[in-house]
């Protein structure tokens, strides 16, 4: 039996960070905004740590999935120990995933120190400047939300799938069906991700931006 199945396997846009190396604005408002935004930084490099070794734990994933599909039903044994191998896995892209959102959810906390910030700026260029970077990262936390919950389906529809494998009496029919299903919300999930990298890139973007036009002297991190 052979039925394709989608898996996530992308590497996450993650928000640049960027070093002050000196200061010409007159503006105090822009270092305090500067602070908080590269505060912001800081509290998701646990979210850029989770990326690799999801898509290195997908792998062997899928890896085990193509194994089971070349497999007949008299090697069942060997079905049951690599679903058994599956479902373990599944269990440590679900803890990674929450290392992911408890990430993100502190970004979240430290951004919205932003707007009381940006309320005091002084400069109206840096102001609307600094209002559209706020209005792009609200969307980008929007979108993290669905994205997760999407991908936290498909953890849960691909665990389905390994415990249905295990059961000798499942149906071709039914498999088909939940792979199909399963596809689905992968395609979703790849969706999400793929608009979530988007609005990252419009939102470091937008940061150099405001960076630049209130003048402040910058190094991009390592």
């Amino acid at each position: 039996m052979s039925i394709i199945r989608l898996t996530r396997i992308i590497i996450t846009v993650v928000i640049s960070g960027f070093l002050l190396t000196g200061c010409i604005s007159q503006d105090s408002s822009a270092e305090k905004l500067y602070q908080v935004l590269e505060d912001v930084v800081d509290a998701e490099k646990e979210f850029e740590e989770q990326q690799e070794p999801l898509v290195e734990l997908e792998k062997q994933e899928k890896e085990i999935y193509n194994e089971i599909m070349t497999l007949g039903m008299k090697q069942h044994e060997k079905i049951i120990m690599l679903s058994d191998e599956a479902l373990s896995i599944i269990e440590e892209r679900k803890n990674h995933l929450q290392l992911e959102i408890d990430s993100i959810n502190a970004s979240k906390s430290e951004f919205m120190k932003a707007q009381e910030v940006i309320n005091d700026i002084k400069d109206t260029d840096q102001k609307k400047k600094a209002e559209d970077l706020s209005k792009i990262m609200k969307k980008r936390y929007q979108i993290h939300n669905r994205l997760s919950k999407e991908y936290s389906s498909a953890l849960d529809r691909d665990k389905e799938l390994y415990l249905m494998l295990k059961e000798e009496s499942t149906s071709y029919d039914k498999l088909e069906s939940h792979i199909v299903d399963l596809n689905t919300t992968y395609q979703k999930v790849y969706e999400a991700n793929e608009e979530f990298n988007d609005v990252t890139a419009q939102y470091n973007e937008k940061k150099l931006e405001f960076y630049k036009q209130a003048g402040l002297n910058l190094a991009e991190e390592k």
